[in-house]
Parts: C-alpha cells; structure tokens; sequence
C-alpha cells in the first residue's frame, strides 16, 4: 500500500468509532478569487466580513493554507477528487485560453472532472450523506455535471445576479446570487435535517466583473480609506455580500440545533486579482507577492477556516501547510469513511484540527501551472520554508525563503545553488511520479504575435484574461 495511503488509513482509524447517528454534517463554502489578505479575521482593515471572521473566532483558521492551482477549475476538481491538478491532466480554467504564438506550445487541458474519478459527494452519498451542490461548477458541461459527480440536489450559476425564471421556484424579480446561494442552502438544511447531509457552497463573489447593489455600494464609496489596501468599494460591497450569505447559512445551523453536529469549512480556489489588464486593482495581496494565475504567494495562498465543535479549538490559528486536495481525505476522516481505490495526494488535516502544533507526514507542496496566464508557463515546490519556481521557458529558476521573505523578493537561487538544486530535483521528480505534462517549444513561435490572447472555446482571437467587459462574467 503506498505511503499516503497507509497516513490516511491510520487517521481513519482514529474515527472508526463514528456511529451513523453521530457523523457530522460538513457544510463546504468556497470563494471564487478570494485573497489571502481580503478578510478581516486575515488582517484586512477596510472590507467589513463580520460572519466570516466569528466564524473563525469559533474555529481554526489556517495561516499558510494553498490553493491547489493558480486558477479555479484545477483546484475545484482537487477539492472533490483529493488529487492533485496534474495527475489529472486539469491544470488551466476550463475551457482555457492561448497564446498561440508564444515561445512555447501548452499542453492540452482536460475540459472535464473524468466520471472515473470517485467524488468526495459520491463517497459520502455511498455512505448516506444527502449531497447538494449550489453555484459555480466550472468541472464540465452536458453530461459532467455536479449531478453526474454525485450531488443529488445542485444548481449551477453564474455571475453576480440570478434571473427570476431561474430561481426555484420561479420568482418575478431577479435575486442576488449570494442571497440565493444562502435560500438554497438553508431550504437543502431544513430538508435534511433529520440526516447527515453534505452541501457545497460556490460564490462566484468576488470574481470579476464586480458589481453590487446600489446601498452597499454607497456605503463603501463613502468610507474612509486605508492605506495599503485597494478599497475597492465594489469588492468590498461583494465580499460583504457573501459574508452575509454565510451568516444566514450559519443561523440556520443555530436555529435547528445543528451547529455542534456540523462542520463548517470556508475557503478559495485561489489567490486575488490584484489587476484587470486595464490597470485598476480588484484588491490587493499584500503582503504577498502578485496575483491570481502566477505560482508566487498571492496567486495560491488562500484563507482556510474551520469549524468543529467539540474538535477544533476556539480562536485558535494553524500555521502548518496545507493545500486543497487535503480537504477530501480530512472530510472522509471525520466522518469516519474510509477512502476510494484510487490515486490519493491529499493528506488529512485532522490531527491539525484538534492540536494546531501536531504534525502531518509531508514532505512538500507542488504546483504545475504550464500555461500563459498572468505569468509563464511554470511549476513550484514548497519544501519546508524554501519555495522554488521553474519556468519552463527558459529554464530560470527562483528560490525564497517564506519565513523570512513572506514577500517573495529576495531570489536566493544564486546564493544558495544546492538548496535550488534540491528543490529542482524533487519537482522534476514529483512531475514524472503524476504523469504532468509539459509544455513544448513551438513551431509556430512568433515574435511579432507572441502576446495575441485566443479562446479555446471559440478557436478565435479574444481579450487577455481579467479585461473588463461590463455586464460580463
């Protein structure tokens, strides 16, 4: 049995005395491009996130957890599946763009979570869990659904503001899709009551283009700025949006005497977007190094909070690692289910829930990202406080030490070439173990046109990524 394997076993093992009546409910809330440093309870002192931050105050919140990817259907599709973007062949946004005539020809990307994959909803259903799934899903069209990846209730959405007609039931006036996202959730909760049940919550607050109603909007407009934040009363007045969604989700769980019997998690499928291509910032990483679509800290860094009753320590703050394929085998381990026959790259954070100083059995993180985005295509490990990036083409490489250089400005690859080597050996090791496909040199390479922007989804010239479109998603 391969090592990973036999962790998780050994963790599994220490809930294997969950009786059916007594496992957990476990509610999921993901952000869509939520930073690192957007939320109050991480230090931000312009955005108001109330609910958000009691939610931590009643739980963990981990200081140094990542996002799988630098983008978000990699990383989604490593929260259900518990592996890792590459072994999968997922490693861009679905559908993705290009780059054509740029030095190097990426590798194609999977537009689909493989129905071969045993879902964390298809587990915990096999195991009695009513599942829902309400909001973005970006893992597949027709036919690749969240109901084909074993949500029995889910609606997929889109964008900042759900229509009337579709609304359940159909409702005469549009709704705000935060709002919405708590209605489904608590109508999901209020059904389930009587059995254990597993919902997944996905915003697509506070991805791009921002928009929000006109009183929080104005709220925020007239707030006095920070300095050293973006303030953008937009992001703001979205992000608040959420936070109120998620209080309404946590007052249900109140209100039906559910709280002790449920775990609550809160995270992102990746870093902020510090800038659209226009220029003007959506919010800001600091103290953090860039954005959104790069494999420096502000493109994977993400919040993580959570909240078990009776497990996980009040107040309390993890400064461990850890990343988001962890949640599928932690999520298993408290409800005492053991796991899938299948590739495992996440490690169980359970041991970390009940005593934030324990440690798991890890060596290092890693993270493929072979495509044109905010960055070039390029790889990263994080090995104990060293992290390294690969480009892929030229060959560079850049070496950080997080805990004394957090911001990720002093490159210590020329100072320290056996450590870089290390760190080079073991990525190029780690690639080869998940089958991660690279990027090639391209025959069609093209000085003058390196820098055109193509969708895949059309096979046409297109906007760079993060250009505003009004009205757009």
């Amino acid at each position: 049995m391969p090592k990973i394997m036999l962790i998780l076993a050994a963790t599994l093992a220490m809930a294997a005395n969950i009786s059916a009546a007594d496992r957990p409910n476990v509610v999921l809330i993901l952000a869509d491009d939520l930073g690192w440093a957007d939320l109050g309870c991480y230090g931000n002192k312009f955005n108001e996130t109330p609910r958000i931050d009691g939610l931590a105050k009643q739980g963990m919140r981990f200081a140094q957890f990542y996002a799988a990817a630098a983008v978000c259907s990699p990383t989604r599709a490593a929260i259900l599946s518990g592996q890792h973007p590459a072994r999968l062949g997922l490693t861009a946004h679905i559908p993705g763009h290009w780059r054509p005539f740029e030095q190097l020809v990426e590798p194609p990307n999977a537009v689909r979570l493989p129905l071969e994959v045993v879902t964390l909803a298809e587990r915990l259903r096999e195991a009695g869990y009513a599942t829902a799934q309400f909001g973005k899903w970006h893992l597949g069209g027709a036919g690749f659904g969240p109901k084909e990846q074993g949500f029995g209730v889910a609606q997929e959405l889109g964008g900042h503001v759900v229509p009337g007609p579709r609304q359940v039931p159909p409702a005469a006036e549009p709704k705000r899709t935060a709002d919405y996202l708590a209605d489904r959730t608590i109508d999901f909760i209020e059904h389930n009551r009587a059995n254990s049940f597993f919902v997944y919550v996905c915003h697509t607050a506070v991805h791009i283009p921002l928009d929000t109603t006109p009183e929080l909007q104005r709220k925020y407009e007239s707030k006095p700025r920070v300095e050293g934040y973006s303030c953008h009363p937009l992001y703001a007045s979205l992000l608040e949006e959420m936070d109120a969604s998620t209080g309404r989700i946590l007052d249900v769980l109140d209100r039906l005497g559910l709280a002790d019997d449920t775990i609550v998690i809160f995270t992102s499928d990746n870093g902020g977007l510090e800038r659209e291509m226009g220029g003007w910032p959506g919010t800001l990483n600091r103290p953090l190094r860039s954005e959104k679509g790069t494999l420096y800290e502000g493109g994977l860094r993400v919040p993580l909070i959570v909240r078990w009753p009776g497990k996980t320590p009040e107040a309390s703050r993890c400064d461990r690692t850890g990343i988001s394929a962890d949640l599928y085998p932690t999520i298993l381990s408290a409800v005492g289910t053991s796991p899938p026959d299948q590739p495992a790259d996440g490690l169980s954070l359970l041991p970390l829930l009940r005593d934030p100083a324990a440690r798991l059995d890890r060596e290092a993180l890693f993270w493929h990202y072979p495509h044109y985005h905010h960055s070039r295509p390029s790889g990263a490990i994080r090995l104990g406080d060293f992290k390294a990036i690969e480009y892929f083409d030229t060959g560079e490489i850049e070496l950080y030490n997080l805990k004394d250089d957090l911001s990720e400005s002093k490159n210590l690859a020329t100072a320290m070439p056996e450590q870089t080597a290390k760190l080079r050996d073991k990525l190029a090791e780690w690639r080869s173990n998940v089958n991660a496909q690279m990027p090639q040199p391209n025959p069609a390479f093209n000085a003058a046109r390196r820098n055109e922007w193509w969708s895949r989804a059309t096979i046409a010239p297109t906007s760079a990524p993060g250009t505003y479109r009004p009205g757009g998603n």
